[in-house]
């Protein structure tokens, strides 16, 4: 048996660091665990210039105070000229799509798919890649599923674009990732971890809502079998979105789950409990190394079997799993 694993370079390929003071609150978490961290940009305003790029680079640079940290800056997508996405390349990761009103702060997000077109065109040539938040506005356990056929066309439509399907959450999404050689996957330790039951199965858990929704058991199975095999396809990436407790707990609550602070724990645990150990390094680190083609900041991470209390809150914001005990802990 195992009782301790070192990580190199743990990357998160897609999280939520927000602004102003939850920034200051919660880019430590991320940047103490983390070499890099694809860093979503639907705050408000949202991050769809090269000004906004610097501006909010530099924000995180200041709230994390890290030595090795390396935010990997995205663009809210818009109509964007040749100019300008020439100009952006050297300082972005890629560019981010979210339809219109699907998740949070995405009401600038994109309405119709051949609006978008042009700007994907120039894109392709360019190299950079598109991550896309891909959900219809349609019934809530339905709206990935019925994305699909979106990405499908994206995929045969721009054949050299890297696309990347973010926090997958279906057993249909696992089979579509290798139908198309350009088309990609994060997912999420939430969506590894939780299904439908845990968020309304009993008591209604408002940190346990998200978006994309948790989905059906045979789903998180799914996802769990592709995460621990460590498909080459497929990338971690946290959705680690912060609320303050009284944005979840109120009529209208916030989708969003925090787990910052506790995914290489949690992620040990669950590869260690089905004997793949040996594939964490490649699915937090490895594929999106090789995917992406970029070398991420040297940092390792030691973790131990060793009990972890999850604390209760951090300052106003509520984790995935407070007051319960994990298994492993991160020591170094």
């Amino acid at each position: 048996m195992t009782n301790h694993i070192t990580l190199e370079s743990p990357l998160d390929m897609h999280v939520h660091l927000r602004q102003d003071g939850m920034l200051k609150l919660v880019a430590p978490h991320t940047a103490q665990h983390f070499s890099a961290a694809v860093v979503m940009p639907n705050l408000v305003p949202p991050v769809d210039s090269l000004n906004a790029i610097h501006a909010y680079r530099s924000a995180i640079l200041e709230a994390v105070d890290c030595s090795v940290f390396q935010p990997l800056m995205m663009l809210f997508f818009r109509s964007f000229t040749e100019a300008e996405l020439i100009a952006a390349k050297p300082h972005i990761f890629g560019v981010k799509l979210y339809p219109q009103g699907a998740t949070t702060n995405s009401e600038a997000g994109v309405r119709e798919l051949k609006e978008a077109e042009p700007t994907l065109e120039i894109m392709q040539e360019l190299g950079i890649p598109l991550m896309v938040h891909g959900e219809t506005n349609g019934f809530v356990l339905d709206r990935e599923k019925e994305f699909l056929t979106t990405y499908a066309y994206l995929a045969e439509r721009f054949p050299r674009l890297k696309i990347v399907m973010e926090h997958i959450t279906t057993r249909e999404a696992v089979q579509l990732l290798d139908r198309y050689e350009n088309l990609y996957a994060t997912v999420t330790l939430h969506h590894l971890k939780l299904s439908l039951d845990d968020l309304i199965g009993g008591m209604l858990e408002p940190h346990h809502f998200c978006k994309p929704i948790v989905k059906r058991p045979e789903d998180r199975d799914a996802l769990v079998e592709l995460a621990v095999n460590a498909h080459p396809k497929l990338m971690f990436g946290s959705d680690s979105a912060p609320h303050p407790q009284l944005k979840k707990e109120c009529i209208g609550g916030a989708a969003g789950i925090y787990t910052a602070p506790i995914c290489l724990p949690m992620l040990a645990e669950l590869f260690d409990c089905h004997g793949a150990l040996h594939n964490l390094q490649a699915f937090v680190s490895g594929n999106a190394q090789k995917v992406h083609g970029f070398e991420a900041p040297k940092k390792l991470i030691r973790l131990e079997r060793r009990p972890m209390s999850v604390p209760d809150v951090y300052d106003s914001v509520i984790p995935l799993f407070a007051g319960e005990t994990i298994a492993w802990s991160v020591v170094q």
